[in-house]
């Protein structure tokens, strides 16, 4: 039940979107027992986002949500590769990302709850 937001002030063409899909889909393995099957990706290209008050720069922030807990090493683990992502394919510099985890205790899905 993860879910992963990419709001970013580059306009993403339909390839690229497909790519950022695919790379976030198997970065979700990062967390134990998380894997693609169950994972809910959007994207919104080009946001106006400002970063130390200027918007002249393509930048990024990202929200991930999963079910449960997690620690300090893996949550470093994927925003290193997150980073790593949006730089290989939307070309966003590490240093214009944030990323922002959510530990959610309780997720509806299919008329339940897990």
């Amino acid at each position: 039940m993860p879910y992963i937001s990419v709001r970013t002030t580059v306009d993403i063409k339909k390839q690229k979107e497909e790519e950022l899909k695919t790379k976030l889909g198997k970065a979700i393995e990062i967390f134990p027992g998380k894997t693609e099957s169950y994972l809910m990706v959007d994207i919104t290209g080009g946001c106006s986002l400002y970063f130390r008050g200027d918007n002249s720069k393509d930048t990024a922030f990202v929200e991930v949500k999963i079910l449960g807990k997690s620690n300090r090493d893996i949550f470093t683990a994927m925003t290193n590769e997150i980073c790593s992502i949006l730089k290989s394919v939307i070309d966003v510099p590490s240093d214009r990302v944030y990323v922002k985890y959510e530990e959610v205790t309780h997720w509806g899905f299919n008329g339940s709850n897990f």
